[in-house]
C-alpha cells in the first residue's frame, strides 16, 4: 500500500532557513507530502512549533537535528531523526556545538574582511529582520545574503563558490566534533543516524569510514547529488546495511532562488520512515531499560 513520501533534510529561521516551522509543515502539505523532517543546524528549537502543526493539519513531522561536525579538513554534517528534543545532555550538547558556530562565524567575518568586505557579524544579524532566540543559530546563508545585499557578490552561490564554501577564499573548517562522535550523540539521544549529503564531501573512502562508525542510514538522495551520485551511496549503503534516505535540504527562496532545491524535491516513501522510527524506538527501549 502507497503511503505516500517524506521530505527528510529541510530548514527553518531556528536555523537559516527562512520560513518559520509552521510555514515548512504547510508547504509539505502543499507539495503532497506524508511527513517531513525539520532538522536545523545544532538546534531543535524549531521541532515543536512543527510538530503541533504537523498534529492541526494531519501531516506527521519528523523531529530531527543536522549536527556539524569535522573531519579531513571538512565539514561533516550527520542528521539524526526521531530523537528526544526535551534530553537535556543532548540539548547541553547542541549548545556547545553552537558555540563552536558563533566562532566559526566571527572566523568568516575576519576572513572577509581582509578580502576587502566591510562587513561585521552584527550586521549579518540585524539584516535576518528580527530578534534571534537564545537556541537559534547563524549559518552561511545568512552571511551570504548581506555579501549580496552589499553588492560584493551577485547570488548566494557566487558567495558560496568564491568566498564561504569549500575551497572559497574565506572558508573556514572550524575545530568540531567528529562524526563518530555525533553518532553516539544521536544514538544516546534515542536517535536514529543518517550522513547528509556524501557527495558534497568528494570523499567516499571517508563516508564508508563514517558509515563503520555506527550509522543507520545514508542521504543518498539530495539536491546536490546527481543521478550517478545517488546511485552509488545506494550501493554504499547496501554494502554496510544501512538505510536510503532523501532530502531536499530546503532553506527557503532569497532573492527568488530557493535554496538548496523546493521542499519535496527530493522525497523517499513512508517505509524509509518507519525504519528511522523503528530503529530509534529500540534505542529508547534500551535506554529505559538501564
Amino acid at each position: 500500500m502507497d503511503r505516500g513520501f517524506a521530505d527528510l533534510h529541510t530548514h527553518t529561521i531556528a536555523s537559516d532557513g527562512m520560513l518559520t516551522p509552521s510555514g515548512n509543515v504547510r508547504l509539505a502539505q502543499a507539495a503532497g507530502l506524508a511527513a517531513v523532517a525539520i532538522t536545523d543546524h545544532d538546534t531543535v528549537s524549531g521541532v515543536a512549533e512543527a510538530v503541533e502543526e504537523g498534529r492541526s493539519i494531519g501531516l506527521e513531522v519528523v523531529p530531527g537535528v543536522e549536527i556539524s561536525t569535522s573531519a579531513r579538513g571538512q565539514d561533516i554534517h550527520v542528521l539524526g531523526y526521531f530523537i528526544d528534543t526535551l534530553d537535556p545532555l543532548l540539548l547541553d550538547r547542541l549548545e556547545q556545538l553552537r558555540e563552536v558556530r558563533k566562532r566559526r562565524n566571527d572566523a568568516l567575518i575576519e576572513k572577509l574582511q581582509t578580502c576587502g568586505f566591510e562587513l561585521t557579524m552584527d550586521e549579518v544579524i540585524a539584516n535576518i529582520g528580527r530578534e534571534l532566540k537564545p537556541d537559534e543559530s547563524v549559518g552561511r546563508p545568512h552571511i551570504a545574503a548581506l555579501l549580496v545585499k552589499r553588492g560584493y557578490v551577485g547570488s548566494l552561490e557566487e558567495a558560496f563558490s568564491d568566498y564561504l564554501g569549500k575551497g572559497g577564499k574565506a572558508y573556514v573548517n572550524a575545530p568540531r566534533i567528529e562524526p563518530a562522535e555525533a553518532i553516539r550523540w544521536i544514538h544516546e539521544a534515542g536517535g536514529s543516524a543518517v550522513l547528509a549529503h556524501p557527495g558534497l564531501y568528494a570523499d567516499d573512502e571517508l563516508v564508508e569510514r563514517i558509515a563503520e562508525a555506527g550509522l543507520d542510514g545514508i542521504e543518498a538522495y539530495h539536491a546536490d547529488h546527481s543521478a550517478e551520485d545517488a546511485g552509488r551511496y545506494e550501493q554504499i549503503a547496501s554494502r554496510f546495511g544501512l538505510l536510503v534516505t532523501a532530502g531536499s535540504d530546503f532553506h527557503g527562496e532569497r532573492d527568488g532562488i530557493v535554496f538548496h532545491s523546493p521542499l519535496g524535491s527530493r522525497k523517499i516513501a513512508m517505509s524509509a520512515v518507519d525504519a528511522l522510527r523503528e530503529k530509534a524506538a529500540s534505542r529508547k527501549h534500551g535506554r529505559d531499560d538501564r
